[in-house]
């Protein structure tokens, strides 16, 4: 099967995927951690014979003085030895709401142990929210820029600003699809949108932006040296018959260590390390199927 007629079903599968992932990031939306919602979460470790449920009515029960706890969320984290651990979402608390709640607990469970406390205030939130948005924005922008100039001594007939805008299309196309798998994710399990994972989407857009340089500077080379002579969709597709090897070589190896890291790794950075996963995978797919495929048909 040719490279053109496979690239019309990579093409068709990616808007596929990024339509649902677009609907996803909307309904039913991500889960957000406290770094980007604020509030409190803390993280506690029952003994073999607490359950979800009774953690819960021994939240609910507690009352802090001078005002109510309100609404909160208890979810399950992991098994630890004999005993599970559960993470409780709250409205911001103050330093002696957070003892005295602890010393409630420990009444209803004496065996209790906390394994983590975070409080962020709203304001705090909406500046992560901010900046997150701002550093996609200056990426994509500095992207295209860099590309339009190291490619400007194409041949007229070709417009370097196309290859900055196509490997920007390619990682939002990453980005898109792996935030829409998450969210799916994240509605099974004790996965949230945090700040670890949008360090993960901005290591996956250098990825993935990396491998279509590589793609496309083996292409600018071809136009190079063959000038007019060769035809564009010749051209093209030697480029990538070349870069397969690099490409393959180094997502393997990548991917190797990644899945070492998954499997040994701590729990601490287990969806960070799976996001990196998917992430990868996809910008690979995605240079080939989506980068140099709309090239092809942009020209």
């Amino acid at each position: 099967m040719s490279f053109l007629k496979l690239s019309k079903y990579g093409l068709f599968l990616s808007a596929t995927l990024l339509i649902v992932s677009a609907v996803l990031l909307f309904v039913p939306g991500p889960k957000f951690s406290i770094e980007f919602t604020g509030g409190t979460l803390m993280s506690i470790e029952l003994p073999a014979d607490g359950t979800k449920e009774s953690l819960a009515d021994a939240v609910r029960a507690f009352r802090p003085e001078g005002g109510e706890l309100g609404s909160f969320s208890v979810s399950a984290i992991r098994s630890i030895g004999g005993g599970s651990s559960y993470s409780i979402r709250m409205r911001p608390l103050s330093n002696e709401e957070h003892v005295a709640l602890l010393q409630h607990l420990e009444k209803a469970f004496p065996d209790i142990r906390e394994l983590q406390f975070n409080t962020i205030g709203p304001s705090v939130s909406q500046s992560l929210k901010q900046r997150t948005f701002v550093a996609l924005g200056l990426a994509s922008v500095a992207i295209i820029t860099y590309l339009a100039f190291a490619f400007r001594k194409l041949p007229r007939h070709l417009n370097p600003w196309k290859f900055g805008l196509l490997a920007v299309a390619a990682f939002i196309h990453d980005v898109i699809i792996t935030a829409g798998f998450f969210v799916v994710v994240g509605r099974y399990t004790s996965f949230e949108f945090d700040t670890l994972f949008v360090t993960a989407l901005l290591t996956i857009l250098a990825y993935s932006t990396s491998d279509t340089i590589v793609i496309f500077d083996r292409i600018r080379a071809n136009m190079l040296l063959e000038g007019r002579s060769g035809g564009f969709l010749d051209t093209v597709l030697r480029g990538l018959k070349q870069s397969i090897p690099r490409t393959l070589g180094t997502t393997i190896s990548t991917l190797i260590m990644l899945v070492a890291l998954f499997l040994l790794g701590a729990e601490s950075i287990r969806w960070f390390i799976l996001a990196l996963i998917f992430g990868i995978s996809i910008g690979t797919y995605s240079s080939y199927f989506v980068a140099s495929a709309l090239l092809l048909r942009w020209k």
